[in-house]
């Protein structure tokens, strides 16, 4: 009897039409019939044998064509014998030892950097991101980084517009001073003349649309990512509120910064508090697997989650948002993409958050 083996580094997702293959080790993923998924499951307790018994003479062509892609694909192997028993399934926990892993701060004014930097090394915090609502210019981007200086912080994201002494030269000398600096993205540039930024230490990526706070949140193929260590987060916690802390440009302490709720003001109040404080962390454990729509669909271990726009359709009994993401086009139903904005279904929520309603 021949038994097919799926290999454990391979994550398969049901969802309500398809289902999505994630090979972990190699970090990809694909799409593919919803039948793949019970033929799996099948041959996860029964022979091949007895799998292709089951079907009938034109079904069996088809079988075999799955149990080839599998192979071909190097998702599993054929043995002689059952191996049930013989491999450990792979563990999905997820540990992680900072106290906050991310800081997102809306900045406008520098003394907000300085009132974080002493929690920086208490909570273990290894990255910032940083919106910034006016131009910086090179000293004050040579500034952030220095500030965080002799602490936990590894690396820092920067949004901030395009402004005219932003060159070659600009680029190129902050890329050697800083050394925390791993991504700058440049909004309302309407100038590509930058040369090939290969010799840059960060990432550079810049764009002649304006770029605002609440641009964040947006579900796209292009943002999906299969990277083991936030597919086991999501499996296990939210994807984009666990272990996060956020700070508004008025100094107010959020979950998130584009959350109405806050805990204090970091003026007063200190990042080390407002982690005792009741409610911070109660979204942390909200899965995918939780939240309406999101749970039958394929992509939700390698997207992303947004509690800051929601559809508002759903509160669960402890009384937490776990409606859609606003601003997800996808339909896991249909599996069909649409724009998000034009959805009429979502028009009461985009009144609610003052968006413009696209027709």
């Amino acid at each position: 009897m021949k038994y097919f083996n799926l290999f454990s580094s391979v994550l398969i997702t049901k969802g309500a039409s398809r289902v999505l293959i994630s090979d972990l080790e190699r970090n990809v993923s694909e799409l593919q019939s919803l039948d793949l998924y019970d033929l799996i499951e099948d041959l996860k307790l029964n022979s091949i044998e007895d799998v292709i018994k089951e079907y009938d003479h034109d079904s069996r062509e088809i079988i075999n064509e799955y149990i080839d892609f599998l192979l071909e694909n190097e998702y599993g192997f054929i043995s002689h014998h059952d191996w049930d028993n013989s491999f450990n399934p792979l563990s999905f926990d997820y540990n992680s030892s900072d106290v906050i892993s991310n800081l997102f701060l809306e900045l406008d004014n520098f003394s907000l950097l300085h009132k974080i930097r002493l929690s920086m090394n208490t909570l273990n915090i290894r990255y910032l991101v940083i919106y910034s609502i006016r131009p910086l210019s090179k000293d004050e981007l040579k500034e952030i980084d220095f500030i965080f200086e002799n602490t936990s912080l590894e690396g820092i994201e920067i949004y901030c517009p395009y402004h005219d002494e932003i060159n070659d030269a600009f680029l190129f000398d902050l890329s050697n001073k800083s050394k925390r600096i791993y991504k700058l993205v440049l909004y309302n540039c309407d100038q590509f003349t930058f040369s090939t930024n290969e010799n840059l230490k960060f990432s550079l990526e810049y764009t002649k649309d304006d770029i605002t706070i609440k641009n964040c949140g947006i579900v796209d193929l292009k943002y999906f990512n299969t990277n083991n260590t936030k597919i086991f987060e999501s499996k296990n916690y939210n994807s984009c509120l666990f272990k996060k802390i956020g700070i508004d440009k008025e100094g107010n302490i959020k979950n998130c910064p584009l959350m109405p709720d806050h805990f204090g003001n970091i003026h007063n109040t200190s990042l080390e508090k407002v982690l005792e404080m009741a409610g911070f962390k109660k979204y942390w454990n909200l899965t995918k697997d939780h939240i309406e729509i999101c749970k039958d669909c394929e992509f939700r271990y390698i997207c992303t989650d947004c509690r800051a726009f929601t559809e508002k359709t759903h509160q669960n009994e402890e009384g937490l948002d776990t409606s859609k993401p606003l601003k997800c086009g996808y339909d896991p139903y249909t599996g069909e993409w649409s724009e998000w904005s034009t959805n009429p279904l979502k028009e009461k929520a985009m009144k609610y958050y003052d968006f413009k309603i696209n027709k």
